[in-house]
């Protein structure tokens, strides 16, 4: 199965467990099982599997033995104390009754076998998992939600390698060379990987070392022009190591911040080629060695990526073609199990298809229960000081331009992939959006920033009526149709009318996200009248916004969104609430 059908079973049986009226061994049981199954569906290693099941037993035991534990002493103690009042301070009474009870402190429950036993060697418990589970809900535990953490948890171990990447410096020069499969993907990995950087004002350049595929400059080349990319190669020689060593000391001269090196494709019999990749990694003295994996082989990763850490000192793993087959789980927890960091996922031929990897991320993701942090540290990426502090104070009179309207699409061609901005909202699959409408929003964003162009300041600003004329001129001048200039002005309109609304109902006043925040439900009544009700639909109800403004209450969202508020020109953000603070 596709990663996204992966994220839908292994949420589905912990919805299973959400929705269940009683979580009994059962229950949990078939839960376990559900997800291992999946994993296996995936093509991840049994031995892994087999190796997740027991730690999640084992976690599930220990933090319910915890629990009841906790129950136990909490409950002995209050016994013991008002025995002891009772029989003027002996507490004699007290301890007989602690004593008594049907559990220790230490029972354990196995969710395998389904049974119940004391650590203190007196044999199995009469005790029943509803009972260790009544006794913990008893001092406010919810056992759903540790048995839900668990299962989480050991996932992102399962991802979670053994040794940090390498981080490049900006400001110092970063040679990153690049090896891997024949046919993995490498060279347009390659220009991802430099377009990725290059977004974030990074200097980079691009070096072919690929003598051996023909065709692999005219590729390379091709690319770093679509991107903008300034590259090295050469037609006449033949020595991949020569290249390599001049193209690297050129660009180094030239003070750019990161030269990544393309290497020829090779398999792990081929020992000639393996040399070769020696012999470049000794003239250009990488920083770092990125090993790009094809997904589609699954476990077959384990054995690749150690046959190329034999031979190179690889220190970072890139995961490709993760879009359209059944075995990108089985790569992932392969690679992961070598102890080499996973940096990168490929998941498309285009160059914004490519996100960088964060085990917690991934998996938060990939069960669509969002990522608050990862969302706001995009869009600060992508707020400047002064502009959005102009267009808060618009916005709080009810006034939304043209103009405004355009530096809001630019942004969210700089955020990259919608389908994975849309992942970040708790609630919100990236499944929202196919990839063909994805492709279809982004090219109808780009239409209208061409009709925009085409347009005067004072139509821009709104200080202009659009007559029947300049509709005309606009879309000659943009080349494209009178009907595209009128979508665009009627969507245009459609948000002034929203933002008008937002002001009378003060949404975009510095105190509207305290009020949200403190009760959520009069708000969101006031945004339902506000929306499209198809919009309100397709976020998954007033229901999931509400859960939404429940994340941000997080430790990790409540930080994130003040430290926008203060970008964005809004003070402190939640003076007095105590954001952060739980």
């Amino acid at each position: 199965m596709v990663l996204a059908e992966l994220g839908e079973q292994i949420s589905g049986a912990l919805r299973r467990l959400h929705t269940a009226t009683v979580v009994d061994e059962q229950v949990v049981q078939e839960c376990v099982m559900a997800v291992c199954r999946a994993l296996l569906q995936a093509d991840v290693h049994v031995r892994v599997v087999q190796q997740f099941k027991a730690s999640v037993t084992a976690g599930i035991n220990n933090r319910l033995a915890s629990h009841s534990q906790a129950s136990y002493s909490s409950s002995s103690s209050s016994s013991s104390a008002s025995q002891k009042t009772a029989s003027g301070g002996k507490g004699t009474a007290g301890q007989s009754a602690a004593g008594a009870g049907p559990s220790g402190p230490s029972v354990k429950f196995d969710v395998v076998t389904g049974a119940t036993t004391e650590a203190s060697g007196t044999g199995a418990s009469k005790d029943s998992f509803q009972e260790i589970n009544t006794r913990a809900a008893a001092v406010g535990v919810n056992s759903r939600k540790i048995i839900q953490k668990c299962v989480i948890s050991e996932i992102v171990a399962m991802l979670t390698p053994a040794r940090q990447p390498y981080v490049p410096r900006k400001g110092a020069t970063n040679v990153i060379m690049f090896v891997g499969l024949q046919g993995s993907g490498k060279t347009t990995t390659c220009t991802k990987y430099a377009h990725y950087y290059q977004r974030k004002g990074w200097r980079v350049a691009l070096v072919c070392a690929d003598t051996f595929r023909a065709g692999a400059f005219d590729q390379l080349k091709q690319n770093a022009t679509k991107v903008r990319i300034p590259f090295y190669g050469s037609y006449t020689e033949a020595d991949p190591v020569k290249i390599a060593e001049e193209g690297v000391e050129q660009f180094r001269r030239e003070k750019y911040d990161m030269i990544i090196v393309d290497t020829s494709g090779r398999h792990k019999q081929e020992a000639a080629l393996f040399d070769e990749m020696k012999q470049v990694a000794e003239a250009v003295d990488p920083d770092d060695v990125v090993f790009v994996m094809d997904s589609h082989i699954g476990q077959a990763c384990f054995d690749q990526a150690q046959a190329f850490s034999d031979s190179v000192d690889v220190g970072s793993v890139i995961v490709t073609k993760l879009d359209g087959h059944a075995k990108g789980g089985g790569a992932l927890s392969a690679v992961a199990a070598t102890g080499a960091p996973i940096i990168f996922l490929g998941s498309g031929e285009h160059f914004d298809d490519f996100e960088a990897f964060e085990a917690n991320s991934f998996v938060s993701r990939l069960l669509g229960l969002g990522d608050v942090g990862g969302l706001f540290s995009t869009l600060k990426e992508m707020v400047s000081v002064e502009k959005q502090q102009e267009l808060m104070d618009r916005l709080s009179k009810g006034r939304f331009t043209l103009e405004d309207m355009g530096e809001q699409f630019r942004n969210v061609l700089k955020m990259g992939p919608i389908s994975k901005v849309i992942s970040m909202v708790p609630g919100i699959g990236s499944n929202l959006i196919s990839k063909n409408q994805e492709q279809a929003g982004v090219m109808r964003i780009k239409r209208f920033l061409c009709i925009m162009d085409s347009m005067t300041d004072e139509e821009l600003k709104c200080e202009k009526q659009f007559t029947d004329s300049r509709i005309v001129r606009v879309a000659q001048g943009s080349g494209t149709t009178l009907e595209e200039v009128k979508l665009l002005l009627e969507q245009h309109k459609q948000f002034s009318k929203m933002v008008g609304k937002m002001g009378k109902i003060g949404l975009t006043k510095e105190s509207a996200l305290q009020n949200m925040m403190r009760n959520p439900q009069q708000m969101m009544s006031k945004v339902q009248n506000m929306l499209d009700p198809r919009i309100l639909k397709q976020m998954g109800g007033a229901g999931n916004m509400v859960n939404l403004l429940r994340e941000l209450q997080s430790n990790e969202g409540m930080e994130g969104m003040q430290e926008m508020m203060k970008q964005m020109g809004m003070g402190g953000g939640f003076r007095g609430f105590g954001g952060g603070r739980r």
